[in-house]
């Protein structure tokens, strides 16, 4: 990568654009403190650090030019900011897409700020510690994935990267930027649309008094405005819709939001989507959805967990696309919204899943290391339509013999549903259910007529046969889907001796396919299945499960994966009840 372009450059936040903006990416002084002793030492003050970093690729991967795989406790940052004139009462925020885990912000030698968690945004107002010319601006960040206290997702707790845990991040991993707003201005916006109405109420979190007046527009043409007065810290407001464009799977049809309050001036943009759960069936603006989703987990061979460029996060969409597949499940980590804008933009629906593996979930300190993060994230991307549900926890599994405290996952369903009430939530996918809105079991039988066996009782109306008897009862009355199946063991000579997946590798092309077809099948044919998640889009390192290789090559004609995916699911059929 060269020096003088700025890697990722595009906006991060599309939801919420501003004009005067500056994209912090690129060239960092960089250092690994192995005794995360740099504080004591005041590296804060003193920031002559010996190696260079390309943010935002994390010091693990290739593109960040360090590369360095082994655990790093601390690890520091720092550039120069230029600032050329006075603010001139405007406020600048410096603001972080990401960063893995506790991060601990310096301006001029004067601390601006501390977070905690890997996976959500967050911003500072640095207006008072800047000077116009040149700025210090230091980072710090903390990372200790095996103590048990902090979601790690997938990130391998061993030296190696191993079975289905892959390299680590530590420290920025998504973009860093400058924004200057007015002293009176939007914090952020929830977007609530009413599609029988042709309506959208827009809530707005402000600071100061002004008016908030808002434009929308369809393809360039307004077809709706409104106002109202700030007088609190929440306006809302309720536009009327001239043209009416439903956001569903394949069609995005987005709106374009113009905002001002005051000087403050925002764009932005919504879909026109509801969701519903009617029985056991999933709609979507009051039609029965078969989701036909993928696992996908987000990494790269050179970034890891950031994606090189805005083409490789659209690629991944439309590979899945092309298999068949109307969506994915964001698995074990928190997207960009760069990705979830993509999403919104093509029609694809997507689960967003913290990646809470790491976590003691038999812990009562567990709800404070996790809760507070996943709230972020729920503010953070309440607006995307392709967002078709949460899932705050994936298969929580025994921690050295301890079960889970289901009050940790009771409280965090709780908690999910009262931010957001026109979403489902599932507590746990998989394994091990507290409280949910759609019961999901993981199965990866490899035999398509045991399969069937399994779930042949319910499909004529009978009882669910659960994979975890023992510790989870089936909810009737819901909607069912398979979350996890297939994970079917395909390895193209990337991975080597190291190679991992489900069940025994089939011998040849068409006994992979024939696996495939009879395992998606039974799914399809199931009438009460609301959907299914196949493991997975593309390899990642070592796990060799994936229809695409690491470097996202096909591994077999996708055409024929289009076909079996897109037949007409038998919940489908039942559209008329």
């Amino acid at each position: 990568m060269k020096l003088h372009t700025v890697p990722r450059p595009e906006h991060p936040q599309p939801q919420m654009q501003r004009e005067d903006w500056t994209n912090l990416n690129g060239e960092w002084d960089f250092y690994i403190d192995y005794g995360n002793s740099g504080r004591d030492r005041k590296l804060h003050e003193n920031s002559d650090f010996p190696d260079k970093i390309i943010v935002p690729f994390c010091p693990e991967s290739r593109l960040s030019g360090i590369e360095h795989k082994d655990f790093m406790p601390a690890v520091w940052y720092h550039r120069k900011l230029m600032l050329k004139k006075e603010l001139d009462g405007t406020r600048l925020l410096l603001h972080f897409g990401a960063v893995d885990y506790a991060c601990s912000v310096w301006v001029n030698g004067r601390l601006a700020g501390e977070h905690r968690g890997g996976y959500s945004s967050f911003w500072f107002d640095i207006t008072y510690l800047v000077r116009e010319g040149e700025n210090d601006l230091v980072v710090n960040a903390r990372d200790d994935l095996r103590c048990g206290l902090q979601p790690r997702g997938k990130q391998s707790a061993g030296y190696f990267s191993q079975g289905c845990d892959y390299t680590r991040t530590t420290g920025i991993w998504q973009t860093v930027w400058l924004e200057r707003v007015p002293a009176n201005h939007i914090r952020s916006l929830q977007y609530y649309p009413n599609i029988g109405e042709n309506r959208l109420t827009v809530k707005a979190k402000v600071q100061g008094r002004e008016r908030l007046e808002v434009r929308a527009f369809y393809e360039g043409r307004e077809c709706g405005r409104g106002q109202a007065e700030g007088k609190g810290q929440v306006v809302a407001l309720t536009l009327d819709l001239t043209e009416s464009h439903l956001w569903e799977p394949g069609q995005g049809r987005l709106y374009d939001l113009e905002l001002t309050y005051g000087e403050d001036k925002v764009k932005s943009y919504f879909g026109m989507r509801e969701l519903r759960i009617e029985g056991d069936r999933f709609l979507i603006n009051d039609r029965p959805v078969f989701q036909r989703l993928v696992l996908d987990q987000g990494f790269y061979p050179g970034g890891i967990y950031t994606a090189p460029s805005e083409e490789d996060l659209e690629r991944d969409i439309r590979l899945s696309l092309a298999a068949g597949f109307n969506g994915a499940r964001l698995h074990q980590k928190i997207f960009e919204p760069r990705y979830l804008y993509l999403c919104d933009k093509l029609g694809y629906l997507v689960w967003e899943e913290h990646g809470c593996w790491g976590l003691d979930y038999s812990r009562p300190e567990a709800l404070k290391a996790f809760l507070p993060e996943w709230m972020e994230v729920l503010e953070r991307d309440f607006n995307h339509p392709a967002i078709i549900g949460w899932c705050p926890f994936n298969e929580t599994w025994d921690c050295d013999g301890r079960k889970q405290d289901e009050d940790l996952l009771r409280v965090v369903y709780q908690a999910t549903k009262l931010y957001d009430d026109t979403r489902p939530c599932i507590d746990t996918s998989g394994s091990y259910h507290v409280i949910t809105d759609i019961y999901d079991l993981h199965d990866y039988e490899q035999d398509p007529e045991k399969l069937a066996e399994h779930y042949a009782l319910f499909g004529a109306g009978g009882d669910l046969r659960d994979t975890h008897p023992r510790r989870q009862t089936p909810v009737k009355g819901i909607p069912v889907m398979i979350s996890e199946y297939g994970g079917i063991r395909w390895d193209e000579g990337t991975a080597g001796e190291r190679d991992w997946g489900y069940g025994e590798t089939p011998q040849t092309p068409e006994e992979f396919l024939g696996r495939y077809k009879g395992l998606t099948e039974t799914l399809l044919n199931n009438p009460h299945m609301c959907g299914f998640c196949y493991t997975q889009l593309y390899d990642v390192e070592q796990e060799v499960n994936g229809l695409y290789t690491y470097d996202r090559e096909a591994k077999f004609d996708m055409s024929l994966f289009n076909a079996i995916n897109g037949r007409r699911a038998a919940i489908e059929d039942r559209a008329g009840e």
